[in-house]
């Protein structure tokens, strides 16, 4: 029998970078401050009434829809439902915009139709440069509604676009990914705490 560990080195070696850049969030103060700075607007939203619209394109679009039920399902808590939004669903809406104006509207007009002020919306790029993302923080923050990018490294141009930024410290996709899906998860259990602790 060979030694698995040896058959796939691959294995190994994602797990290893996995793990360093999920340590290197521990270290990282200002991720852990921002990170707490959004779950505290989060909430401040959600408790008046406010929704959180979640939106990005491809994995992104996915880790949308994955957060987004899990504010209106429930995350760790029996409670009641929270009002969470992926703009990623509605294909309809998707390829009227895209269709009719540009793919790069596909999100800032869903959120000129259903933002308003009090609400949040959470824009998630993982290179913080894509022209759909940063138009619809643009519009989201015009509005008055309150916006926290979700990217990786330097941040992009998002960073500059938004009131809250939370920047994975890697330059890997796959490892800012990973990174993004935790910190959901650690706002959506946050939120929790807070309203129904």
């Amino acid at each position: 029998m060979s030694d698995s560990r040896l058959a796939n080195p691959m294995i190994s070696t994602r797990i290893r970078e996995h793990l360093t850049a999920i340590d290197g969030l521990l270290r990282d103060t200002e991720y852990l401050d921002t990170v707490s700075a959004v779950a505290t607007a989060m909430t401040a939203a959600l408790r008046v009434g406010g929704r959180v619209f979640f939106f990005g394109n491809g994995g992104s679009a996915a880790d949308a829809q994955h957060l987004a039920a899990e504010l209106t399902g429930r995350f760790l808590r029996e409670r009641r439902g929270l009002p969470g939004l992926a703009l990623t669903t509605n294909t309809s809406i998707l390829t009227a915009i895209g269709n009719d104006y540009s793919f790069e509207e596909i999100y800032s007009r869903q959120i000129q139709a259903l933002g308003n002020t009090g609400d949040l919306a959470v824009a998630i790029s993982t290179s913080g440069t894509s022209p759909n993302i940063l138009r619809a923080a643009t519009s989201a923050r015009e509005q008055g509604l309150v916006t926290v990018g979700l990217t990786g490294a330097a941040g992009g141009k998002l960073r500059t676009l938004v009131d809250h930024c939370i920047c994975i410290p890697s330059e890997q996709t796959p490892r800012i990914q990973e990174a993004h899906i935790l910190t959901g998860h650690i706002l959506c259990e946050l939120i929790e705490a807070e309203l129904f602790g």
